[in-house]
Parts: C-alpha cells; structure tokens; sequence
C-alpha cells in the first residue's frame, strides 16, 4: 500500500462523499500528527430522506454531545464536506454500497488508501427518523432478541442508558480497529481468518452481541467472538440467543484467570470486570499477545484497601483522609497503574471517557495497541517504581505480571 498524496486522496474521498446515491456512511476521527487537534472529536456523514428532500447529514461528537446539521445537495453540501476535509483529521473511512475505503495519514502527511470491493452491492439506508445517526437502529434484531428493544423494535424507556452505552462503545471499538489495522498493529480479517475477538467476563453479553452485528453486518469485517463468563446460566443463555440470531458467537463457562483459549484472540473486551477481575483480563491479553485490548474497570477495591491500611505521604494526606475522595483516588491510582504496567510490556495505552459520567459513573476505558516489546528500563519503569513505592502499594496486575520481581 503505496503512500500517496493526500490532497489527491482527499479529492477522491470528496466524489465519493458527495454522491448521494453512492455512500452509506463516512466517518473522520483522530488528528495528524504535528497538528493542532481538529474542531471535533469525530463526524459521520450520510444521505437522509427529509419532507423536503435528500440531505446530507452532518453529526459531529464533541467531548459532551453530538451536533446534528442537514445541507442541500450541491452547493451547501459541497461547502460543508470541503471545510471537514480541510480539518486535520488522522483517519476518514468511507463506506458506498459498492466499496469501502479506508485512509490514513502518515507521519510525513501523505495519505495510506486502502479500498475494498464489497461481495455484493449494499443498499444505504436514508430513514432519518428510524435510525438518528446511530450505529445499530433501536429495531435491530440483536437489540429485541436482548430485551432492549420491545417486539415492535422500540427501545424501552428503562435501557436508553444502556443503548447510549453500547453505542458509545461501538463508536470506540470502531475507530480502534480502524486505526489499529491501518497501522500495521492488528492483521486486516479475511473470511478464511476471522478477527478473534474475546470478551472476558461478558454477563449477559450487550456488548459482545452489539460488537459482532455492527462488525459483521455494518462494517462488513469477519469476525467471531468468544464470551468468558464465570455464571453457566448466563452461558447458556447467551448461547441460546447466538443460535436463534445465527451469530459466529461462542459462550464458554470460565473464570478470567482460568480461561484457555487457542488460538489466542487478536481484540480482548473486558468491560465492568469486577475489582480485580479487570487485572486478570488484562494479564491473560497480554499473555496471549493480543494486538487490541479494550477495558472499562468496574469497582477498585484492591487498592482502596491498600490505601486504608498504609499511612499517606506527605504532603497528600488529604487526598485520603476523607472517606470519598479516598474512593475516588484509589479509582485514579489504580488505573494510572494499570496504564504504566501495560506501556511497560509494549502497548500503547490511551485512558478515556467511556459514555458521559450521567450515564453510568464507571466511565473510565483503557485503550492499549501493542506497538512493541516489553520495555524493561527507561523512564517508564523508573515513573512506575517510583509511583507504587511512593504510595506503598502492591498493585494486583504487577503480580500477575510479575513486575515487581
């Protein structure tokens, strides 16, 4: 994939996007490197049908909400996709129905184009009201067949909560794999060699079966997933749903820790895993060498303990003498961890919003690619070192690593 320039990709991308009877979906996200962050976090692009005409559809996420414009074919359109083309976006990928292209710009600000023929030609969906610019419609079968969703594809008022989680989370998981695979870090899926894709303490698997429709069916990637879930009730019935959905899902009976899996999976979830829970997921991810490793810690009680016990450090006793903020710095101290010791074994880690804390209050994700090798010195291991032996804390995942030794 020969680099090329990016003013003449972009032209490319430009016919593609404004041919209303063509695309199906464009997104922009991350930023070029050098650059100055673009004015929004991430844009979606599409054709609705409204009373008074075709329109393109503009939706751009902030950190805080999404800002929804509509523009008249020609030259309204054309004004609106040149000033989000001017942005120094990192990533744009373009879906039509009868291809789907894919860049990225390099360090020296050319352009990696990537363009794939679809098997058979898909049909863009234009119902502004059915679908709102979300990734997976409220009727989507997946949706109903998880109670989200009544049996007239409405979803119910009591998991509009959790449909904003699952979309928040897909947005994530999407550009992940995106960026992932464009920069050599995560192998591009081919229908003989699927995207392995495990979710390590999956419940009742909203994201595990949300993750594999939007894949399969929207972005049109191979993939299969295996759930890990300690409860064989919930196995059995996850496993029930994949049949009747016809899913390449599989559900095993496991606890993290113990959890064999051959091969070894190319993304790992763990999403909510319990205290430490999220550090055994996170060990057996990096056991297992897994390119993508996507995780939203639950509860922190390990190190919560720990600080109870231990006297502060001067000058920080505040920090802890309060009950509250207590809890609350042990949450940030032990994903700071988490961070420092998965950077140490060649990841690149990102610490992120999940979904807006009025959603849920565990909101914090972990993003880690593995870019490289373990590093074992350096000012990475020297920040860490000093970090735990600052605070006299023994965190759960250094053990299961072994990095203190």
């Amino acid at each position: 994939m020969p680099a090329q320039p990016l003013l003449r990709v972009l032209t490319q991308l430009r016919q593609q996007i404004l041919d209303p009877d063509a695309l199906v979906r464009a997104v922009a996200s991350g930023r070029r490197r050098g650059t100055e962050p673009p004015r929004w976090r991430r844009v979606e692009l599409r054709y609705v049908d409204l009373k008074a005409g075709r329109r393109l559809q503009v939706t751009a996420y902030d950190d805080r909400q999404a800002h929804t414009s509509n523009h008249d074919p020609g030259d309204d359109a054309r004004d609106a996709v040149d000033a989000l083309l001017d942005e120094p976006f990192g990533n744009w990928h373009v879906d039509t129905v009868t291809q789907s292209h894919q860049v990225r710009v390099t360090k020296k600000g050319d352009a990696l184009l990537h363009t794939a023929d679809r098997e058979a030609e898909v049909e863009a969906g234009r119902d502004h009201d059915r679908d709102k610019g979300r990734l997976l419609p409220e009727d989507d079968p997946v949706f109903v067949a998880l109670g989200l969703s009544d049996h007239e594809g409405r979803m119910k008022p009591s998991r509009q909560a959790k449909y904003r989680q699952v979309e928040e989370f897909l947005r994530i998981l999407d550009a992940s794999i995106s960026d992932a695979v464009e920069k050599g870090h995560l192998r591009r899926p081919t229908a003989d060699e699927p995207l392995r894709m495990a979710d390590l303490g999956c419940g009742n698997g909203y994201l595990t079966f949300a993750a594999q429709r939007y894949l399969t069916h929207v972005r049109d990637l191979p993939v299969t997933v295996i759930g890990v879930d300690v409860k064989q009730q919930s196995t059995d019935r996850n496993t029930a749903l994949a049949t009747g959905l016809g899913m390449d899902a599989e559900f095993v009976v496991s606890g993290i820790a113990d959890v064999t899996l051959d091969p070894a999976p190319d993304v790992v979830l763990a999403l909510h895993a319990c205290d430490t829970a999220t550090d055994d997921a996170l060990a057996r991810a990096i056991e297992w060498g897994a390119p993508l490793v996507l995780a939203a810690p639950c509860c922190h009680h390990d190190i919560a303990a720990q600080l109870r016990k231990n006297p502060s450090p001067a000058p920080y006793a505040m920090l802890t003498r309060h009950g509250i903020l207590r809890e609350r710095f042990a949450d940030t101290l032990t994903d700071a961890v988490r961070a420092s010791l998965l950077r140490m074994q060649g990841y690149r880690v990102d610490v992120m919003q999940f979904v807006e804390s009025k959603h849920t209050p565990r909101n914090t994700l972990l993003r880690a690619t593995r870019t490289g090798g373990p590093v074992t010195g350096g000012g990475v291991r020297k920040e860490y070192d000093e970090l735990v032996e600052t605070w006299a804390i023994r965190p759960k995942l250094a053990e299961l690593l072994h990095a203190d030794a």
